[in-house]
């Protein structure tokens, strides 16, 4: 909790700032970066390591995972494959065709509360 109040300070933190607020040492945080394609701190102008809070959080979720579950850096990285592969599937076709029914919906309402007070209407 008492990182959670930390975080909030700041929109983005150097190295060692993060080193401090994770417990680990800049050597590991870049060593991270080389192995997990997915952990990709911004440079500054200057070519300093920034981190914001998303990246500060997959830090601390990799931490976890690797210190606490004992997850291996291999698996890890497949565990963060599957990962990525599932946030990118499919939206169902059932709920894109929801979803448009209820903008057309929407845009009905619109076009009628327009035309009621003689603004031009919305195509559809």
């Amino acid at each position: 909790m008492g990182t959670e109040l930390k975080l909030n300070e700041k929109s983005f933190y150097k190295i060692g700032e993060v080193s401090a607020l994770t417990k680990l040492p800049s050597s590991v945080l870049r060593f991270w970066e080389s192995e997990f394609s997915f952990l990709r701190p911004r440079k500054s102008q200057g070519r300093h390591r920034v981190y914001d809070r998303q990246t500060i959080e997959t830090v601390l979720e990799i931490k976890r995972m690797l210190y606490e579950e004992g997850y291996t850096i291999m698996g890890l990285k497949r565990y963060w494959r599957r990962r990525r592969k599932q946030s990118t599937t499919e939206v169902p076709l059932e709920k894109v065709e929801q979803v448009r029914n209820e903008l057309q919906d929407i845009l009905g309402i619109l076009n009628s509360h327009s035309t009621k007070s003689g603004e031009v209407s919305v195509h559809q």
